[in-house]
């Protein structure tokens, strides 16, 4: 299993607010349902921060792909 620092990223007022709450509500679904909340935070980050996606990813704990 991946190393995910999003645990921590939904407490930090550095990363946006829809962000955190897109973690937050990621982390309530069911684990079968984790991912989709997982990537849409990985969006609202890579498009509000200009991070990479790939790096934008594997901060949330996704494998490579879209963001």
């Amino acid at each position: 299993m991946a190393m995910s620092m999003a645990p921590l990223l939904m407490h930090s007022e550095l990363v946006p607010a829809a962000a955190r709450d897109a973690l937050r509500a990621a982390y309530a679904s069911p684990p079968a349902q984790r991912t989709a909340g997982l990537e849409s935070a990985a969006r609202i980050i890579h498009r509000e921060t200009g991070l990479a996606c790939p790096d934008v990813r594997e901060l949330v704990g996704l494998p490579d792909g879209e963001c």
